[in-house]
């Protein structure tokens, strides 16, 4: 598979979070987000992009560019995934793959896209999974998707993730949830606590 361009999501509204940007939470003296670059930046040959909406000068630290949805009214992380894929069209023409995760997820595995394409290569979406649950927005999209995705999020009004990949045929590839989960996501203040707990026993 050719290089993958890989892309943040930080385009959601944190309500669980008392609406604070979650990747800009400190998490042992750093932010979620450089914690999620850290893990996920050397795994994307063609870089990263950051999917959030806003004022892009707070994420000021994030060294790639800030991509913004661009269908309008807050649809959901659908709508980062087709900004992620739009970008890479027009900017990284040798790319046919864009792997997204979230911005409050620490822990990611360091071979979360090579083992997301071994199996993207025979649908057009790979999702991580841990624990016997998908993790919907941490997933392989194949480009060839971007028609579809739009037209899901426009014309049909699609929102729930989780059903796009069941329609789209999406495979699971699991990973072990012990001895901690690596797709935990700081969610509310009670994840970030366990978070920093999981943090100093490593």
């Amino acid at each position: 598979m050719p290089p993958v361009l890989g892309v943040i999501l930080a385009g959601g509204l944190s309500r669980r979070m008392g609406g604070v940007d979650k990747p800009l939470l400190r998490l042992g003296g750093r932010t979620l987000l450089d914690r999620v670059r850290e893990r996920f930046a050397p795994q994307c040959g063609a870089g990263l992009i950051l999917n959030a909406n806003g004022d892009p000068t707070r994420f000021s630290g994030f060294h790639g560019p800030i991509v913004p949805d661009d269908v309008p009214g807050h649809p959901g992380p659908l709508a980062g995934i087709l900004a992620a894929l739009d970008h890479a069209v027009l900017h990284h023409p040798g790319v046919t793959h864009v792997a997204s995760v979230t911005g409050d997820a620490p822990f990611l595995p360091l071979d979360l896209v090579s083992r997301l394409a071994e199996a993207g290569s025979t649908a057009p979406i790979a999702v991580a999974a841990s624990n016997g649950r998908q993790h919907f927005t941490t997933a392989l999209w194949s480009l060839t998707l971007r028609g579809d995705l739009r037209a899901a999020l426009v014309e049909r009004e699609e929102r729930r993730v989780g059903a796009y990949l069941a329609r789209q045929g999406a495979i699971a590839v699991e990973w072990p949830a012990t001895p901690r989960d690596p797709f935990l996501n700081v969610n509310t203040p009670e994840d970030l606590a366990l978070a920093e707990g999981l943090l100093a026993e490593s």
